[in-house]
């Protein structure tokens, strides 16, 4: 089997074991927009899901807030979420920006392996070249 981009697809059953959706949010949609192409661009993450128009509602300052903001869901490796952490920390506007993985369950075999061959290895020192994807 191959990827869209020519390469092949990994024959892993258990693909996704180390998968996961990172849910970042921000006040700035372009600010978040720009953020998630860099991580696909640097293969951090396979894909990132933009949603628009959603609210968030918290105490921050001992005060109540409601706000309007945008938030990012990215499929990724498990393994990559400290570099994802690190880079929200370094770069994102909030002082404490939400930066939430949840771990895949199950999902469509192909789609996971897909995750998993679209993303860096860390542990291999990955330098593949960005691939294009139709997602």
């Amino acid at each position: 089997m191959t990827s869209d981009a020519g390469r092949p697809v990994s024959d892993r059953s258990d693909t996704s074991d180390g998968c996961c959706e990172v849910v970042i949010t921000a006040e700035e949609g372009e600010w978040l927009d720009s953020f998630a192409q860099r991580l696909v661009d640097e293969r951090l993450a396979a894909c990132v899901h933009s949603h628009v128009g959603i609210r968030a509602i918290y105490r921050w300052d001992g005060a109540v807030h409601d706000d309007p903001q945008f938030r990012a869901a990215v499929h990724t490796r498990a393994s990559l979420v400290p570099a994802i952490v690190a880079r929200a920390d370094a770069e994102h506007p909030d002082d404490v920006p939400c930066v939430i993985a949840v771990p895949l369950v199950g999902g469509h075999p192909a789609y996971l392996r897909w995750i998993v061959d679209e993303t860096i290895d860390p542990d291999m020192n990955d330098t593949r070249a960005r691939a294009s994807s139709p997602r």
